[in-house]
């Protein structure tokens, strides 16, 4: 169901379902974790398989829950603690997103640091239209990446948006054929310095103690990066 590729310094993860729209089933949630906590490269590039990105929850696994409310909030949280990992993860996960991101599948993409959706990619949380919601992190991210008022009126009314409404609401950054274009051309730059970036605006402590940490990694990059540094004056 997960399928790990790597080409220099971008490690592909791939969520291989197609003909289920890349729904993730418990065991491929925990695939998908070992993929994205086993890298080594600076930059992972995560993509669904055919025409959708990932449909989110099978809703198979979710109707063998047979209603048991332990089980199914087990379920969310590891589905939580998969997104978690990818926003930890040491290594910039860019969410290349190449057509349909529902509920949970669109809850992992926000905990990508970056997200690159194609002309054809479409976003929706839908779950309110039965009775659910998505449960991944989406009710934390959403609202950090869209704003309250449209995090609501998205999630609520359960519609569905295409890539140009996504890009004018920033729930992605960019539009591309490509998707992975992006991920590569972040790996061209230092892997140490896209390392810190990604720590340091990913930082949610007090104000003083970022600023603090963003001198001290200024000063660590200075020194790691003196003849480079050099080189541009030359």
């Amino acid at each position: 169901m997960i399928d790990v590729d790597t080409n220099g310094s971008v490690r592909t993860v791939t969520i291989d379902r197609p003909a289920a729209r890349n729904a993730l089933t418990i065991e491929g949630l925990e695939a998908l974790e070992a993929a994205i906590d086993d890298a080594d490269e600076p930059v992972i590039y995560l993509r669904g398989r055919g025409p959708a990105f990932s449909a989110g929850a099978d809703l198979h696994e979710v109707a063998a829950l047979e209603g048991d409310r332990d089980r199914a909030a087990d379920f969310a949280r590891l589905g939580q603690r998969v997104a978690r990992t990818i926003e930890d993860s040491p290594a910039v996960v860019v969410a290349g997103i190449n057509g349909a991101a529902r509920g949970g599948g669109l809850e992992l993409s926000l905990a990508c640091d970056v997200r690159v959706g194609t002309p054809e990619s479409t976003y929706g949380e839908p779950g309110v239209s039965f009775g659910l919601f998505g449960a991944w992190g989406g009710t934390v991210r959403l609202p950090r990446v869209l704003g309250e008022g449209d995090a609501l009126e998205f999630s609520l009314s359960g519609r569905s948006i295409d890539a140009e409404e996504a890009l004018r609401i920033g729930l992605i950054s960019r539009i591309e054929d490509d998707p992975q274009s992006v991920a590569e051309e972040i790996a061209e730059n230092p892997s140490d310095t896209v390392a810190v970036l990604k720590r340091r605006v990913r930082d949610d402590g007090e104000r003083a103690t970022q600023e603090r940490r963003e001198a001290q990694a200024f000063g660590d990059l200075v020194a790691a990066h003196a003849d480079d540094i050099d080189a541009l004056l030359e």
